[in-house]
């Protein structure tokens, strides 16, 4: 039986690739591969964090185009991710996993506030913590909130699921010769401005040492193969 080389990880998981081949709404059917995925980690010990992004609704001030205010528009961004978050605690739940929505922005009716104390506790105690609304404020994307919490809760790795397979030369579909490279570090991605990481997260994961692996969701159990120490997508340090 494969063994798992991370005790605690933060999976940051893509909103438009749950939302299947077209990219919005929700696909159940990918939601069911993600979470038997997640519970094949969680089976075998690892603590679990999952931040999840909102794109498969509302990808904040790149909808808003300039045509609402930043700070409206990424708040209904944080709001998606919430709605996300929901939909995969009931898809674990219904997998046999323990589960919690904690959000950033105050809606006890809906989840848990955020709490670091109880975040842990939760980790301890094997359940899956979804970490909702980004960072909280504007102006911060999912991944930032994703390296915020990896570094927060002490993960030892940071695993980004996204609908591209890793991170390449250039855009592969506009260039056939575009390849994927294996490895790459956070100083390059800083100097050369790629947009693979936004450059916050990118600063803040490198300043608390915690690396990345960027890979595809596409199949789910990718999650599993690389909290197995499987080289899979790209490694970013």
């Amino acid at each position: 039986m494969d063994k798992p080389v991370y005790g605690r990880v933060l999976l940051k998981l893509s909103g438009e690739a749950l939302g299947g081949e077209s990219g919005r709404g929700l696909d159940f059917d990918m939601l069911h591969k993600a979470a038997k995925a997640i519970k094949a980690c969680a089976d075998m010990g690892v603590q679990m964090g999952v931040v999840i992004g909102g794109g498969n609704y509302w990808r904040g001030a790149k909808d808003g185009g300039g045509k609402m205010e930043r700070s409206r528009a990424d708040m209904m961004g944080m709001l998606a991710t919430v709605m996300n978050s929901l939909a995969m605690c009931e898809v674990l739940e219904q997998e046999n996993v323990s589960a919690r929505v904690m959000t950033m922005l105050d809606m006890p009716r809906v989840a848990e506030p955020y709490s670091y104390g109880r975040a842990m506790r939760h980790l301890r105690l094997g359940r899956v913590v979804l970490f909702a609304a980004g960072s909280g404020n504007p102006y911060f994307s999912t991944d930032s909130a994703a390296a915020l919490k990896a570094a927060e809760i002490g993960a030892q790795a940071l695993l980004m699921a996204k609908n591209i397979d890793g991170v390449y030369t250039a855009d592969p579909k506009r260039d056939p010769d575009a390849r994927r490279l294996e490895h790459i570090g956070y100083g390059e991605i800083l100097a050369k401005d790629l947009r693979v990481i936004d450059a916050a997260a990118a600063s803040l994961l490198r300043d608390n040492a915690i690396p990345t692996m960027i890979f595809a969701l596409d199949p789910p159990e990718n999650i599993r193969r690389v909290v197995c120490g499987e080289h899979v997508g790209t490694c970013v340090d």
